[in-house]
């Protein structure tokens, strides 16, 4: 009876605190996603769609060693007048994680995308990648970045792509 008592006791614990984590882990939203949630209804409201210009939105980064990281950033100015949200940027391919500004990009303000692509996730030679970012632009709000290069063998470089001294 005791022993009984005891598993349902434990049982009831491990309840109430898996519920008390689930309500606290659902209620705790961080500034990330409240700017997300800014920007995706700043991308709906079409009367304060703006435009962008981009600096740079294709780039050739040259020669990449085998297993270096290069890293790319692409510059771009809000040209309207209200202001420019990054609603998201997504990667073509796993070899390339990129970054974006949060916030909003005030008119005549610049903002930078940053990527970073790992060559140890590609192979040898010419490689051409590209990066989707949705703003709120009027006309076109996905707009496509590429860059490439070529995967070089590292000088100084194992196969695995470490450096050695």
């Amino acid at each position: 009876m005791r022993h009984m008592l005891a598993t349902t006791l434990v049982k009831n614990l491990l309840v109430l605190l898996f519920a008390t984590g689930f309500f606290i882990a659902c209620n705790n939203e961080s500034s990330t996603t409240a700017a997300t949630k800014g920007s995706a209804a700043a991308a709906n409201d079409t009367a304060s769609f703006t435009t962008i210009q981009w600096i740079d939105s294709v780039k050739d980064i040259g020669q990449v060693p085998f297993g270096r990281t290069a890293h790319i950033d692409f510059t771009f100015k809000n040209s309207g007048t209200y202001p420019l949200f990054i609603v998201s940027v997504v990667p073509g391919c796993g070899c390339t994680v990129a970054d974006y500004p949060k916030e909003a990009i005030a008119p005549g303000g610049t903002g930078v995308i940053t990527a970073a692509f790992d060559s140890n996730k590609g192979s040898e030679g010419d490689f051409r990648k590209n990066i989707m970012v949705t703003t709120n632009t009027k006309g076109q709000p996905n707009q496509v970045l590429y860059f490439s290069g070529t995967i070089i063998k590292g000088q100084g470089a194992d196969s695995t792509g470490v450096q050695k001294s």
